[in-house]
Formats: structure tokens, C-alpha cells, sequence
């Protein structure tokens, strides 16, 4: 394989990681109920065609669910889901909208895991430059949340997205559209590996706009980036 077309690959890969970051904060603004989509009318427009309406603007108390809800309680006339994860990715060709960027999410989401200390801070030198990376220093927030997808997908599958919990049905999708899920389950037995395959199969085949329906306002949004990242 070629240099150009690894380049090109990590690239895609790292714009879907940055692109599921925020289509993560979109969600979870839409669980606590700060925003939702205009309703769909009596001529009911798919989920990529509704716009995102800010609900309660109250501060959540996290700087990037904050500063993203700020953005959008300023735009008028308001957004669809997919513009908006344009938009905080810096992925459009609207200069005017440029504005609008999350920036460094990733690494600032490492800083508040320092704090927390799940990661620590070092710097490593590749030859021309030095790099601050973020090396894992506490292994159990790592494995609770790997057993938490291996669980979801193996013995708490409920062969039904609307009676799964939210989070987990969000970190489950978002993490498949990122191209990291398959990291969860490596360590598998063989046998537990294969009974994975057709539960995902199954989970990347829902009707996406009849989920959205039965999930109601609360699940409207997460089915939506759904969509968005889907199309």
C-alpha cells in the first residue's frame, strides 16, 4: 500500500472520530433535553430534513455541551443535525459558518481525563518535533467501559433498540461509525467473536426513521446522527 493512500486512510479515519466526537455532544444535549428536532408536521419530513430547536438553553455545566448550545441558540434560522455536525467539525465550505467549530475537542477531552486521572501528560520527540500525548495510566476506566460494550452486544442484548439504554445504543453506533467498536471486542474468545457479528449486522440494518418514531422526543436527535452519518 502506498504512503498517499495510508495518509489518505488515517485521514478518513481521523475525520470520523472527529465527526462521532461531535455527533456525541449532539446527543447528549438532546438526553438532557436541551434540544430536540422541530416536529414533523402532518407531512412528515425525515429526520435529515427536521430542524434542530434549542429547548433550554440553561448551562449544562460542561464547556463543550455549553459552547455547542451556544451556537446553535444564536443561529436563526436553526440548523439540521447534519449541517450542525459540519459545522463543529469545521467541515463545511461556508466560511460564515467557520465560526462555529468546536476546536481541539479531542484534546481537550484528554485534559479533563488527566484531571481525573485516567491519563497522564508526556511528551515524546519524533525526531524534528515534540508531541504531548496522553498515555492510559488507569486501566479499570478502560476495561469497565470495554466490558460495557462486550456486554451490550453479548449477554444484555435485548434484540431491540428502543428498550436499550440510550448511552449505551449512542456508544455503540458512534463508536461502529468511528471505526474503533472492533477494538472492544479483540480480546474475545473465538466463540463469543462470532456470536458478535450477526448482533451488529442486526443493529446496523434498523429502520432508522421507525426507531426515531418510537423513541420519541427524547431519541429523536440521536437517531438523526444516525442518519446523518449513515447517508
Amino acid at each position: 500500500m502506498s504512503d498517499s493512500v495510508m495518509v489518505a486512510m488515517r485521514r478518513m479515519r481521523e475525520l470520523s472520530e472527529v465527526e462521532s466526537l461531535r455527533g456525541c455532544i449532539l446527543i447528549e444535549l438532546g438526553l438532557r433535553g436541551r434540544i430536540e428536532l422541530e416536529k414533523a408536521g402532518m407531512r412528515r419530513k425525515s429526520l435529515l430534513n427536521r430542524k434542530v430547536i434549542v429547548r433550554n438553553d440553561k448551562p449544562t455545566g460542561d464547556v463543550l455541551l455549553d459552547e455547542a448550545l451556544k451556537h446553535m441558540k444564536e443561529t436563526n434560522p436553526p440548523e439540521t443535525v447534519q449541517s450542525w455536525i459540519e459545522y463543529l467539525s469545521g467541515e463545511t465550505w461556508n466560511p460564515l459558518k467557520l465560526r462555529y467549530q468546536l476546536k481541539n475537542v479531542r484534546e481537550r477531552l484528554a485534559k479533563n481525563l488527566v484531571e481525573k486521572g485516567v491519563l497522564t501528560t508526556e511528551k515524546q520527540n519524533f525526531l524534528l518535533f515534540d508531541m504531548t500525548t496522553h498515555p492510559l495510566t488507569d486501566n479499570t476506566a478502560k476495561n469497565r467501559l470495554v466490558k460495557k460494550v462486550q456486554d451490550a452486544v453479548l449477554c444484555r442484548w435485548v434484540n431491540d433498540p428502543h428498550r436499550m439504554d440510550k448511552r449505551t445504543l449512542a456508544l455503540l453506533l458512534l463508536a461502529s461509525a468511528a471505526d474503533v467498536l472492533e477494538n472492544a471486542f479483540a480480546p474475545l474468545s473465538d466463540e463469543d467473536y462470532e456470536v458478535r457479528q450477526p448482533v451488529l449486522e442486526e443493529l446496523s440494518e434498523v429502520e432508522i426513521e421507525s426507531e426515531a418514531v418510537r423513541s420519541g422526543n427524547s431519541g429523536e436527535v440521536l437517531w438523526a446522527v444516525v442518519a446523518a452519518f449513515a447517508k
